[in-house]
């Protein structure tokens, strides 16, 4: 569905109207991140700052891809001083 509307003034800034029948089909949340590109503004869903995280360590672990990097190596601090 596309539909005309017109940019209004909102105090300082500007805003857009959208149609109720729009929000409905594009069944976003309440926060949504805008994007601006050449001749358009693009609207998505927000996504949590950790969204997909749990599964994709979980996916790691499942190909053995979690392992350390770096051998673990001790200093002069874990040997002399540390203390549990």
């Amino acid at each position: 569905m596309a539909t005309m509307t017109r940019i209004v003034r909102i105090g300082n800034s500007r805003g857009i109207r959208i149609p109720k029948a729009l929000l409905e089909q594009a069944d976003l949340p309440e926060r949504v991140e805008l994007q601006a590109e050449p001749g358009r503004l693009v609207v998505t869903a927000a996504r949590s700052p950790r969204a997909g995280w749990a599964e994709a360590a979980r996916r790691m672990h499942a190909a053995g891809d979690d392992v350390l990097l770096d051998p673990p190596q001790s200093s002069t601090f874990d040997d002399e001083e540390w203390e549990w």
